[in-house]
C-alpha cells in the first residue's frame, strides 16, 4: 500500500478525495491548494494524498524521484512506461479500495491529480470496476490513449470529467490537453473542460472551477 497523508476536514466524512500529485513532488504538494477548496455544502471531506514511489526518470538522468512511471522521452506519446504505469494503477485502486473498506461508497470517490498524477487519475478511473464519483484532471494527458476504449469498465463508461491546462504549458502541451478531452468526449464522457493563461502550474481560477464542479458532483 502506498504511504498516504490523510486529512479530514470533519468527522464522519461524506467524500473521499483521492489527490495525486506530480513528478518529483510529494502528497504534501497539494495540501494547500485542497485548503483552499470550500466543500462544507457536502460535508466533511476525506483528502488522501498518497506519496508517489522512488525511481530512477530517464529524461532525468536516471535521477531517483518520485513519480507514478518512469519518463523516457520528452514526446509524452513515445515510449511509454506501461508497465509502471499499470503498477501505479494497481497501487491507486487499491487505495479507493481501502477507502471503501472504511465505508465510503464508490460513487463519493473521486480521483484528482495534476500532470502525472492527472495522467494516472485518468488511466485509474476509467478502469475501476465500481461508479465513482468523478476524477479531476490539471495539466496532465491521457495515457496508454489507445487502449482506453477496450480497457474502461463499463460502471465508469460515464464518468464525468473535470480537465483544466495552462494555455503556456512548456511541459505537458496543451494539445496533450486538449487531445484527451477530444478522445473522452468521443467515448461518450461529459467533460468540462477549461484553459487559463498559465504554464505548467494551478491557478485561483481553477480552484474556484473545480470547487462549484466538485460541489454540483457530489451534492
Amino acid at each position: 500500500m502506498l504511504d498516504t497523508h490523510v486529512i479530514e476536514t470533519g468527522p464522519n466524512p461524506r467524500t473521499t478525495i483521492i489527490v495525486l500529485h506530480g513528478l518529483g513532488a510529494d502528497g504534501y504538494d497539494f495540501v494547500p491548494i485542497c485548503g483552499e477548496l470550500d466543500l462544507a455544502a457536502i460535508g466533511p471531506v476525506r483528502y488522501v494524498f498518497p506519496h508517489a514511489p522512488q525511481r530512477p526518470v530517464t529524461i532525468n538522468n536516471g535521477y531517483v524521484m518520485r513519480a507514478w512511471y518512469d519518463i523516457r522521452v520528452v514526446d509524452l506519446q513515445r515510449q511509454e512506461d506501461e508497465a509502471g504505469l499499470r503498477e501505479s494503477q494497481r497501487q491507486i485502486a487499491a487505495l479507493i479500495d481501502a477507502e471503501r473498506a472504511r465505508g465510503m461508497p464508490a460513487e463519493r470517490i473521486v480521483l484528482m491529480g495534476f500532470s502525472q498524477g492527472c495522467a494516472m487519475t485518468l488511466m485509474t478511473a476509467l478502469r475501476y470496476p465500481e461508479r465513482l464519483g468523478g476524477a479531476v484532471g490539471m495539466s496532465g494527458y491521457l495515457p496508454l490513449a489507445p487502449t482506453t476504449a477496450a480497457e474502461r469498465h463499463a460502471a465508469n463508461a460515464d464518468l464525468p470529467l473535470f480537465l483544466g491546462h495552462g494555455t503556456q504549458d512548456p511541459i505537458v502541451a496543451l494539445s496533450r490537453g486538449t487531445a484527451a478531452r477530444d478522445a473522452l468526449r468521443a467515448l461518450g464522457h461529459e467533460v468540462q473542460w477549461h484553459d487559463y493563461p498559465m504554464p505548467h502550474s494551478v491557478c485561483p481560477e481553477e480552484i474556484a472551477h473545480i470547487n462549484a464542479w466538485l460541489l454540483a458532483q457530489l451534492a
